[in-house]
């Protein structure tokens, strides 16, 4: 009995700003099961980045060193249970770095908070 290959999820990237399209090109190559959309064609997923004010965080919005250490695991792909492991918390405290980190970055989910990030320069990619 052999099993059927998983389905391709094609991923198209509108983004921007060249550098971050050429690195999340890089990190999503040779993903198994995702193939990057060839230019002008529609992916079944999205990834989009438009060009916003960059300015860096400042202030009260000042990323914790744990919300970094957070971050850098959304940029691995972690989810909250293996980003709880790694960093020894539970995952009701990662729920709150995440969800804090949403609110400083202004993203609309842990990608676009990864997007925002690497964009103002907060992470490398």
């Amino acid at each position: 009995m052999s099993k059927e290959p998983a389905p391709v999820i094609v991923v198209s990237l509108e983004i921007d700003d060249p550098i971050l399209a050429d690195r999340l090109a890089t990190l999503l190559d040779g993903i198994p099961g995702l193939r990057l959309a060839a230019p002008g064609e529609a992916g079944a997923v999205a990834l989009v980045a438009r060009a916003r004010d960059t300015a860096a965080l400042s202030g009260d919005s000042e990323l914790t060193p744990r919300e970094l250490d957070v971050l850098a695991l959304l940029a691995e792909g972690a989810s909250n249970k293996m980003i709880a492991r790694e960093l020894g918390i539970s995952v009701h405290t990662v729920k709150f770095h995440v969800g804090s980190l949403l609110d400083k970055l202004d993203a609309t989910g842990r990608t676009d908070a990864v997007a925002h990030a690497a964009r103002r320069g907060v992470i490398n990619l």
